[in-house]
C-alpha cells in the first residue's frame, strides 16, 4: 500500500512539472483617430490592470492607422509605422498576416481589417468564451481561460541599461519542460513599450490622450528597403525535455520615446505556423534615479492683462528625491531670470512653482520653461522642457479689418498664428493665387502637406468695432479635395469677452466646402472662376468694444485650402437698421454647393420666416417656416438629392422678401 502511494504520488509531481504556468499576451490593435477605440479603451485598460488579471495577463497595443493614420506630432502610429505595418497587415501586403474573423461565422480574411481588435495568444478572443474579437468583451473569465491553457515554455529576462538609458542588453531564457515540436518557425519577439503615456493633445482625432503599453519599437527587424519583413528571433523548431536558449538582444531605444521612465520590455514565443503563443513575459521599468519632468504651464490661451505671473508644473520621474534644481523661463525667445529650487521633491511627486512677473505687449507669444542643475544630474533631457503659445488682446484695434495678404509680412501686422503641434506647415501666404483672379496673394493653409489631424488656429486683430452697428465677416474660400472622401475642414469663431467663451459663427468641409473637382494628381491652384464668397452676420457684436475673431483649420491630408479677402467690417445691407421693410437679411454658403449649403440669416429683432427653394421650372423642392432670434442665425439646407443646376432661395418675412441664387454642383 506504501508503495502504491508513492507511485501515485511521483506521477502528480510529473504532471505538475511537465505544464509551466502561462502568463498569456493581450495584443490589441487599435487607432488614435478610431472613436470606438475612444471609447472602448478606458474600460479596457481598468480590466487589464486590475489586481486579477495583471498576474495572468499582458498586454501590448499595436496604433494602426485605422480608419486613417494620425498626424506625424505626437503619433504613435507614424514614429513606429514599418513595424506595426507589418504586424497588422495581411501576408499578401507583405504583413504578419493575422486571420480576421471577428466571430465564428465571419468569411477569414487575412491581416487585421478592423479597431479595436484584439486577440489573446494569437488565438481568437471568442476561443476564450469572449462574443467576439471587439476588447469590448475582455473579462476576467475569458482572461482566466487563456491564462489556464498549459504551457511547456517558461521565460526569463534581465536588463542591463547603459548609463543613459539609451541602449539595453536584454538576456533572455527560454525553456521547454516537455518536449515539443513547432508547427512552422518558431519565434521569440521582443517588444520595447511604454507603460503610460499622457499627451497634453490628442496625437490624433479620437480625442485620446492617455496611452497604456503602446509598442515603441521591437527586436530585431529585417527590412527590405522602408518595409519590414520580419520580426523576432528564431528558435529551434523542436525541443527535449529540459532544453534551454539563452540569447542576448542588443536594444537601442529609439530618439521618439516619450519617457524613459515607462520604458518595459515585453517577449512573447510564437509558432509561425499556428500564430498560437505559447508564454509572454515583461520587464520591470528601468530605476532611473534622477529625472525631473516638465509637466504644464499655467498661462490661458487667451490672455487679457500685459502682466502676469506664469506657475508651472514639475514631476520627479526618478527614483531619488529632488533637492534642488534651476528652472530657465523664455518669453518670446528671450531668456528670463533662473528661478532656483530646494526643497524635497519625493519620487513621482510633482510640485507647482511660481514663476517671476512678465509684462507682454498686445499680440501673439510664446512661453517655455526648462529645467536643469537637478541634484545628482538629470538622467533624462528630453523631457526637460514645456512650451504654450498664448496672445494678449490688451489693445483693440479700430474696426474694420480688411485683409488681402499683399504685403509680403506674414502674419499680417496685429494677426496671430497659433502652430499649435509646432509643425513644418500651417497656415501661410502665397504668391500662386488669390481671389477670382484678382491678385496673386492669399493665405494657404497647407493641408496636402499638414499631416492628417492637424490643427492650426490664426486670429485676426483684437478689433474695436465701436460705430460699426451692422458687422459682419466675410471672406473668399477656394478647396480642392485629393479624394472625395477628403474632409478638411474650416470653421470661424468669435468671442466677445476676450476668449473667455467662443461662438462658432461658420463652419464647413469635405465636399461642401470644395470650390472645385477633386484632384489627386497635382497641387490645387485655383482658377478666377473657382472661388466662393462667405458672410457671416455678426449683428450680435454690433458696436463692440472688443472682438476676437478666429479661424480653425483641421487637415484631412486632402488638396489645397486658399483664403483671400478677409474683411471684418459694416455690413453693406446698412438700409436694414433704418427700415422695418428691410429687417431681416440673407446669405448662402457654400456656392456652388454639393451636398450640403448653409443659409446665414440675420434678423434685427424675433421673428419668423419661410424659406423656399425652387429649380430652374420653378418647381418647389424646398418649404419649412423658421422661428429668427434677434442677431445671427443659420440654416443647413440638405442638397444631395438636388439635382446639379440653378436653384432660387427665397427669404420671406412679414416685412421682406428676398432671393438669391444657389448654384449645385455634383
Amino acid at each position: 500500500m506504501k508503495k502504491t502511494y508513492f507511485i501515485f504520488a511521483f506521477v502528480i509531481c510529473s504532471l505538475f512539472s511537465s505544464a509551466q504556468i502561462r502568463t498569456s499576451l493581450f495584443e490589441e490593435f487599435t487607432g488614435e483617430n478610431c472613436n470606438p477605440c475612444a471609447s472602448t479603451n478606458p474600460a479596457l485598460n481598468i480590466t487589464l490592470l486590475s489586481a486579477t488579471n495583471a498576474p495572468k495577463v499582458i498586454a501590448i497595443k499595436w496604433q494602426v492607422p485605422i480608419p486613417s493614420a494620425p498626424s506625424l506630432t505626437w503619433s504613435l502610429y507614424r514614429t513606429n509605422q514599418a513595424e506595426i505595418d507589418w504586424r497588422y497587415k495581411s501576408s499578401a501586403s507583405g504583413g504578419y498576416g493575422y486571420p480576421s474573423q471577428n466571430t465564428p461565422t465571419n468569411a477569414v480574411t487575412s491581416g487585421i481589417n478592423s479597431a479595436p481588435a484584439g486577440r489573446l495568444d494569437g488565438r481568437h478572443q471568442w476561443d476564450f468564451g469572449a462574443t467576439s474579437d471587439h476588447p469590448f468583451y475582455i473579462s476576467n473569465a475569458v482572461i482566466s481561460s487563456a491564462q489556464s491553457q498549459t504551457t511547456n515554455f517558461s521565460i526569463n529576462m534581465s536588463t542591463a541599461w547603459d548609463a543613459t538609458f539609451s541602449n539595453c542588453a536584454v538576456t533572455v531564457t527560454v525553456q521547454s519542460s516537455t518536449a515539443f515540436t513547432s508547427t512552422g518557425t518558431l519565434v521569440y519577439r521582443l517588444c520595447l513599450v511604454e507603460r503610460t503615456i499622457n499627451f497634453d493633445s490628442p496625437p490624433g482625432t479620437n480625442g485620446e490622450k492617455d496611452f497604456y503599453d503602446a509598442v515603441r519599437k521591437s527586436y530585431p527587424t529585417a527590412t527590405t528597403g522602408t518595409a519590414v519583413t520580419s520580426m523576432g528571433t528564431v528558435l529551434p523548431n523542436t525541443w527535449t525535455a529540459g532544453q534551454t536558449q539563452t540569447f542576448v538582444v542588443n536594444c537601442a531605444v529609439p530618439s521618439y520615446v516619450y519617457d524613459k521612465g515607462q520604458m518595459s520590455f515585453v517577449g512573447f514565443v510564437q509558432d509561425d505556423g499556428t500564430r498560437l503563443i505559447y508564454q509572454a513575459a515583461r520587464t520591470l521599468q528601468p530605476a532611473i534615479p534622477n529625472d525631473a519632468k516638465a509637466v504644464s504651464i499655467s498661462i490661458p490661451s487667451v490672455q487679457c492683462t500685459n502682466t502676469l505671473m506664469p506657475s508651472v508644473t514639475i514631476k520627479n520621474n526618478g527614483i531619488n528625491a529632488i533637492t534642488a534644481m534651476t528652472v530657465t523661463p523664455v518669453l518670446d525667445g528671450v531668456t528670463g531670470a533662473n528661478i532656483f529650487w530646494t526643497g524635497n521633491l519625493a519620487p513621482t511627486a510633482t510640485t507647482n512653482l511660481v514663476m517671476n512677473v512678465i509684462s507682454t505687449s498686445s499680440g501673439a507669444h510664446t512661453y517655455s520653461y526648462n529645467i536643469t542643475g537637478v541634484s545628482g544630474g538629470d538622467v533624462v533631457m528630453s523631457n526637460n522642457t514645456k512650451k504654450i503659445f498664448f496672445i494678449t488682446p490688451t489693445t483693440n484695434f479700430p474696426g474694420p479689418v480688411t485683409e488681402g495678404f499683399v504685403s509680403t509680412t506674414f502674419p499680417p501686422t496685429n494677426w496671430a498664428l497659433f502652430n499649435l503641434d509646432n509643425g513644418v506647415n500651417t497656415f501661410t501666404r502665397t504668391a500662386i493665387a488669390g481671389g477670382y483672379g484678382t491678385s496673386a496673394e492669399s493665405m494657404l493653409f497647407q493641408v496636402n502637406s499638414i499631416t492628417n489631424g492637424d490643427i492650426d488656429e490664426i486670429y485676426l486683430p483684437p478689433t474695436d468695432l465701436t460705430g460699426i452697428t451692422l458687422p459682419e465677416l466675410s471672406f473668399d474660400l477656394s478647396y480642392c479635395q485629393i479624394f472625395t472622401t477628403s474632409k478638411d475642414s474650416l470653421k470661424a469663431f468669435v468671442s466677445g469677452d476676450c476668449g473667455n467663451t467662443w461662438n462658432m459663427v461658420w463652419a464647413n468641409g469635405g465636399s461642401s466646402m470644395a470650390t472645385a473637382p477633386t484632384n489627386s494628381l497635382t497641387f490645387f491652384v485655383p482658377t478666377a472662376s473657382q472661388w466662393s464668397t462667405a458672410i457671416v452676420p455678426l449683428t450680435t457684436y454690433s458696436n463692440a468694444p472688443q472682438l476676437l475673431v478666429k479661424f480653425w483649420g483641421k487637415s484631412n491630408a486632402g488638396n489645397r485650402l486658399f483664403l483671400d479677402n478677409i474683411n471684418l467690417q459694416q455690413s453693406n445691407l446698412t438700409a436694414i437698421k433704418n427700415s422695418v421693410a428691410f429687417n431681416a437679411a440673407f446669405d448662402v454658403y457654400p456656392n456652388p454647393a454639393a451636398d450640403e449649403a448653409t443659409v446665414f440669416l440675420t434678423a434685427l429683432n424675433d421673428q419668423e420666416i419661410k424659406l423656399t427653394v425652387t429649380n430652374s421650372i420653378g418647381q418647389m423642392v424646398y418649404n419649412k417656416k423658421y422661428k429668427l432670434n434677434a442677431g445671427s442665425n443659420n440654416v443647413s439646407l440638405d442638397c444631395k438629392n438636388l439635382a446639379a443646376g440653378v436653384y432660387i432661395v427665397v427669404m420671406e418675412s412679414d416685412k421682406n422678401k428676398q432671393t438669391k441664387k444657389l448654384i449645385i454642383s455634383k
